[in-house]
Order: structure tokens, then sequence, then C-alpha cells
């Protein structure tokens, strides 16, 4: 493949505009971000309805995350562009694309706390149920950053995949021929072999919240190890302000996960009778009579 038709390939990744019905353009990543709802509602329904809990209380979820989720996500986006913001508000809010994952993780638990608690249902299954869904609309939400060429790419890069986002909504700040790691695709990568793990752990007979622990720590390191090929400036010790919080994340994730493999260990091993050195069950004593 020459150079002029692979640069045309990479280009014609981006479609920020799927369409147009008169003035109204209907944008890739609108159309993505409600794809990626709509999977992450129907995954966490068809959970929530084997562990015997009601299956419309993942729409109740869902409803509430999303809003919570897309309010969070861009208020962090405004603090982390303030200068932007300041120079020119109604652009920044109105954009299309432009979402941090941390705000949104935030926005999302806060607003869902109430239909969770409203419902009966302990939030650790509910989280349970939702972290195969979650990673799942976080893959499909990501390639709708791509469409879009949000600005949340990659640094320049020789690799044959590499992406022009030169038609995206954020401006394009390389010369022609030069190409970026699409991040956002790596991402989207990382999070869809997410969802596969969690689905596979579904049956694992585990203490409620081990699930959505390990879902955090997986996304947590997934992001960690991208922020590597981003343009984020370090903030200290080499490392950007999404590392440094990824590490957080999975610090506390790592410790909730073992907390709870060894509040269940603990459990199974008062259940199981005392044994012998031999490995025979040992007697109970024998009750001492009174003189």
């Amino acid at each position: 493949m020459d150079r002029r038709r692979r640069r045309d390939v990479v280009y014609a990744s981006v479609v920020p505009v799927l369409f147009e019905i008169g003035r109204l353009s209907i944008g890739s990543f609108g159309v993505m971000m409600a794809l990626a709802f709509l999977v992450a509602g129907l995954v966490m329904q068809s959970d929530l309805v084997r562990r015997g809990a009601p299956g419309d209380l993942a729409w109740s979820i869902v409803a509430s995350g999303a809003v919570g989720g897309m309010v969070g996500a861009r208020l962090l986006l405004i603090l982390h562009r303030w200068p932007e913001f300041v120079a020119a508000p109604l652009d920044l809010v109105t954009s299309r694309g432009g979402f941090i994952w941390y705000g949104g993780l935030l926005g999302g638990v806060l607003t869902t706390a109430w239909p969770i608690r409203r419902s009966g249902v302990p939030w650790t299954l509910v989280a349970d149920s939702a972290a195969p869904g979650l990673a799942l609309g976080y893959a499909v939400g990501k390639v709708g950053c791509h469409l879009a060429g949000d600005g949340d790419w990659g640094t320049p890069t020789m690799l044959p995949w590499g992406v022009a986002y030169v038609h995206g909504t954020a401006p394009w700040p390389h010369p022609p021929g030069v190409n970026v790691h699409p991040a956002p695709l790596y991402e989207a990568a990382a999070a869809l072999l997410i969802f596969v793990a969690l689905w596979r752990l579904r049956g694992w007979r585990a203490p409620a919240g081990t699930i959505f622990a390990v879902y955090l720590l997986a996304t947590g390191a997934a992001r960690f190890l991208v922020e590597f090929v981003r343009t984020n400036q370090p903030v200290f010790l080499g490392l950007t302000e999404a590392q440094w919080t990824s590490a957080a994340l999975v610090s506390v994730a790592l410790l909730w996960f073992l907390r709870l493999l060894g509040a269940s260990s603990m459990r199974e091993a008062r259940a199981r009778p005392a044994t012998s050195v031999r490995g025979v069950p040992a007697r109970p004593p024998r009750p001492t009579r009174a003189s």
C-alpha cells in the first residue's frame, strides 16, 4: 500500500458526523455513547436476573448513571481545561466528546446510590452485575472517541496502524504525514478483553463485590499502561495525573480484593471441622462430669 492510499485509509477512520438531517448533525460520538449505555444495560439486566434480582433495576441504574456519569466526566474536563472554559464556556460544555472517565465513574457511583438503596438489593451484588456491562460499554464509548477524533489520541508513531485525526472535533496539532497512536482503540481493546474475563468469572463463587474489585483493578491497570502513549504531560516522577489516579484506584481495589478473599477464607476455615495431625476429623472433647 503506497503512502497516499494509506493516509486515505487512516483519515477515513475518523468520522465525527455520521449523517445530517436538515440542519441537525448526528455525531458519531453521541451515537456510540447511546449504544454504550444500551449494551451496558442489557448485560447488567441479564446478570441481575441470573442472580435473582429484578432486571428492571438495570435501567434505573443506567438512566441515573448516564446523567451522573456525563455530568461528572464533563465537570472534571472543565477543571482540567479551565482556561479554555473561561475563554469560551459554551463551546467546551457543548463540544462533542471530551469526557474524562474518572469523573464519569465518580458521578455515576454517586447518582446510582439512590436507586440501588431503594431496590433493597445489596450494592455489592449490583456492582458485580454492573462490572461486565461497564467494561463493554466503555469499549463501545472509546470507539466513539476514536470516530469523533476528540483529542485523546496518542503520541506520534511510525507503526502501520497509526492514525491522523485531521477531521476530528479537536484541532489537529501535527503537520501532514504525521500519524499518532490510536489510544482510544487501545483502551477499547483492553476494555473488551476485561469484559470477556469478567463474563467468564460470573460463576466464580467469591464474596459479593469481588467481580467489581477485579474490574477496577484491570481498568485502572489498563489506563495506566495506555497513558505511556498518550499526550498528557507528566506531573510527578515522570507519571501523568491519570497514571497517579490509576495507581490509587488499583491500590484501593487490590486492598479491597484481598480483604474480600481473606474474609472468605476465614469463613470457610471456621465452617470446616477441625482435623487431627493425620488428617482425620478430630473428635469433639468429651464433656467433663461435675464432681
